[in-house]
């Protein structure tokens, strides 16, 4: 594989995160829904543990991008709160640097009804700090950011990017209202993670 095939080695604030991701890959686990996938490089790696998975995003230059690897993941050129993706048809759905882009408490939703029952949703977010309580992480981001970059480049990935509206605090709140048990966690490196499995008898029964 070329240097610039090669994904192996790419570092940014989002690819940090992918771990904590993968590792909450429901047991039994048979599709799984990345969305807003950009140039799929973790629809990639759920492939390699769920038998099927789907990437969607809106931007046709990264489904094009995504295509181009061969693999063996469908990737869907569309709107993921439109697109008619039939309910309960998922056992885990991703959404990484994606929920700012949409509107949230609607995208939270449109994930409950594809979730089948013990299915899972995990999110990596951006959102606004919200005042000096945020400091500490701000802190942390900014260490972590050149104690990685010491070592690897950081890699700008090409979807389009917006600056998120809510803070972290109307993300926690939201994600309570919606997603009754979901865990909201904050993190460095400006992101977010939010975990939720749906109740029911299913993957994880």
């Amino acid at each position: 594989m070329s240097a610039s095939r090669d994904t192996t080695a790419r570092w940014n604030h989002n690819i940090h995160y992918h771990p904590l991701i993968l590792g909450a890959v429901p047991a039994g686990a048979r599709d799984a829904l990345d969305v807003g996938c950009g140039e799929g490089m973790l629809a990639r790696a759920l492939r390699r543990t769920v038998p099927r998975v789907v990437g969607i995003d809106p931007d046709p230059d990264g489904i094009e991008l995504a295509r181009s690897h061969g693999d063996d993941v469908e990737y869907v050129l569309g709107d993921f709160l439109a697109h008619p993706f039939a309910p309960e048809s998922f056992d885990m759905v991703t959404a990484v640097a994606t929920l700012h882009h949409l509107d949230a408490a609607a995208a939270l939703d449109r994930v409950r009804e594809l979730l089948r029952p013990g299915g899972r949703l995990v999110v990596v977010g951006l959102a606004r700090g919200g005042g000096p309580a945020g400091l500490p992480y701000e802190l942390a981001g900014l260490v972590a950011h050149r104690w990685h970059t010491l070592t690897r480049p950081y890699w700008e990935h090409p979807s389009p990017v917006a600056a998120p509206a809510q803070t972290y605090a109307a993300m926690r709140e939201l994600a309570r209202r919606t997603l009754p048990g979901a865990r909201f966690r904050r993190h460095a490196l400006w992101r977010y993670s939010l975990c939720w499995t749906k109740s029911g008898e299913g993957v994880l029964g």
